[in-house]
């Protein structure tokens, strides 16, 4: 019998020696005999293969091997959304559970935020909430890898880490793409003058993602991405920023703002001084 709970199976290109060597380092029950077996059922399909939950005979299981396919699940991180809603609707999709996910996540990712990037990934049907992250992880870390060495030469975790969480607020404020390197230069600017960043976008990690940030909720709120209470940049990002948002907060825009206020129509308005802000704010107060 081969024992196996899983109900998907990952099979890599290559021989079928290489096959049968890569299922026993992921402790299924099959030996170099099966090999020979394989050469006469067909050569197991590389990629997802649906396996199932039942135990199966040695042989029915090398049949699946060269005949089942999983059924792929497109699935999307957009862009500024949270790790923990991302999981919550991961979860739901795949039928998976959100807290074994958030779990193998928080053990398996190097911080709790930002280490996801926004795409569309496609997963099998089945995959376990392990393999899942662990998917998910080795795929974005191999983006940010080559987008670092693209600009950079080379990947720098440390630095990496610091432009995330300036990325993540520039993601959280933004209105557009194009928006993003004058907001990367305010969040620089404060910094540079020791003023707290004061972002309402800081407070939506987490579960807060879509909350309106309110009065009480700026009073209350003691954890250090509250930007209003604290000052500096939070010590961890506070979303999955998009790569524009990444390159903004390394090549911000060279400007003098040290504050901004929405619009109606969704965009920003920047100024230079307090007075100028004050200004922007009325007009807004009494165009709404």
């Amino acid at each position: 019998m081969i024992v196996k709970t899983n109900e998907v199976v990952y099979i890599p290109k290559g021989s079928i020696n290489q096959i049968i060597t890569h299922l026993q380092k992921k402790k299924y029950n099959v030996t170099k005999l099966d090999s020979l077996i394989l050469r006469f059922i067909g050569k197991p399909q590389s990629g997802w293969i649906y396996i199932g939950k039942k135990k199966l005979t040695r042989a029915d299981f090398l049949y699946k091997l060269t005949t089942a396919k999983a059924a792929m699940v497109d699935v999307t991180l957009i862009p500024g959304e949270t790790t923990y809603v991302f999981l919550d609707e991961l979860a739901k999709t795949l039928s998976l559970d959100s807290l074994k996910l958030r779990s193998e996540f928080a053990r398996q990712s190097p911080i709790p935020e930002g280490m996801l990037v926004p795409n569309t990934y496609k997963l099998p049907k089945g995959i376990s909430e392990y393999a899942a992250i662990h998917l998910l992880l080795v795929r974005s870390k191999k983006q940010m890898y080559r987008f670092a060495v693209k600009i950079f030469g080379s990947y720098n975790q440390h630095k990496w880490l610091r432009y995330l969480i300036v990325a993540s607020i520039i993601q959280k404020e933004s209105a557009s793409k194009e928006e993003m390197p004058i907001v990367a230069s305010v969040i620089y600017n404060r910094l540079k003058k020791g003023m707290k960043l004061q972002m309402d976008g800081a407070l939506n990690y987490g579960r807060y993602s879509h909350l309106k940030i309110t009065a009480k909720r700026l009073r209350n709120d003691t954890s250090r991405y509250n930007t209003y209470r604290y000052k500096g940049l939070p010590p961890y990002p506070i979303c999955n920023p998009s790569f524009d948002a990444i390159k903004a907060a390394i090549f911000p825009a060279k400007t003098s703002y040290l504050y901004f206020v929405k619009l109606r129509n969704g965009k920003h308005a920047f100024s230079k001084r307090y007075s100028e802000h004050l200004k922007k704010i009325r007009n807004v107060t009494k165009s709404n």
